[in-house]
């Protein structure tokens, strides 16, 4: 096709296998982070217990070191410097009505007219510092931890982990610290379906439809979990990971029997949340905020029109 002619519709969906195609979508809804010797001090994870119980992905990886340089006021503005391998970065915040910077010694503080006095908290600084690019996740390994009935957390199986001694042994590069970042994937279920009425081949008998809705309402959270580690792996083809990298997806693999079972297009598992105080990164995948690994189930081209829309 000359690069002058234009595409029809039926040059773009009349190639497609079927008019009715699945995938099945899974994404993380919360996360805790803490570096790695963060493991042992029971006290600290305590106040995230609510959430550590729910994570049961973990990723591994390398971090910047932060150091704080110092807070200045320009205006109603509060100005605070970081330093990030040797590079020096600024988050800005509005200060309210009333409020302005002091110190006492070495110690920056806001205060306001009655006395009291705050500071940003430390999430949300790095959150900020993350969006100018400074602060930046590699990943180093992508892990599961279910157990019976989800029985075993990201943190029961850290705490015994053979790939992060290695990891801890090999040392982190300098300027860096070993970070731990723990998801809690969605419970329950995602079917994105595409209809396509002027593919090939037209679901009549409503199968097509029934496996998708099966496969929705089916899917156990072990097999879920199971997926979604998978995927991540596959995606970010981690230094430290050996199973996935070059398998998934595979008709050959268990945790898939079901789906290609029930013939769909395609898995997606992703990382989108807002509040993430890094960018993840692998030397497969540049860094980004958002991470949406998607696998096509089949290799033919006419079943890879499901993200190819």
């Amino acid at each position: 096709m000359k690069k002058s002619e234009k595409l029809t519709r039926d040059d773009i969906f009349g190639k497609a296998a079927f008019d009715i195609e699945h995938a099945l979508s899974m994404y993380a809804l919360s996360f805790c982070t803490i570096p790695a010797a963060g493991l042992y001090d029971k006290e600290a994870l305590a106040q995230y217990a609510s959430v550590l119980d729910t994570c049961h992905i973990y990723m591994i990886g390398y971090t910047p070191r932060i150091d704080f340089v110092g807070a200045e006021q320009k205006d109603r503005n509060l100005l605070l410097s970081f330093k990030v391998l040797l590079e020096n970065h600024v988050v800005e915040y509005v200060l309210p009505e009333g409020a302005s910077l002091g110190t006492e010694g070495d110690l920056f503080y806001v205060g306001d007219s009655s006395g009291k006095r705050f500071w940003p908290n430390e999430m949300d600084m790095q959150t900020r510092l993350a969006a100018t690019g400074a602060v930046k996740f590699e990943v180093k390994y992508v892990g599961q931890a279910y157990g019976q009935g989800g029985s075993r957390n990201a943190i029961d199986r850290l705490l015994k982990h053979e790939t992060l001694q290695k990891i801890a042994l090999k040392t982190a590069p300098d300027g860096y610290q070993i970070t731990l970042l723990l998801l809690a994937i969605e419970p329950n279920n995602q079917l994105v379906t595409v209809i396509n009425p002027r593919a090939k081949n037209k679901d009549e008998s409503g199968t097509r439809i029934r496996q998708g809705l099966d496969k929705l309402f089916n899917t156990t959270e072990e097999e879920r979990i199971s997926l979604y580690e998978a995927a991540l792996i596959r995606y970010f083809y981690p230094d430290f990971n050996k199973e996935f990298k070059d398998s998934f997806p595979s008709t050959n693999l268990k945790i898939l029997r079901d789906c290609y079972e029930k013939d769909f297009s395609a898995v997606v598992a992703e990382i989108c949340i807002d509040g993430l105080p890094f960018r993840l990164w692998s030397n497969a995948v540049g860094p980004k905020l958002y991470h949406i690994a998607k696998h096509d189930l089949h290799k033919s081209e006419e079943r890879r029109m499901f993200f190819g829309l």
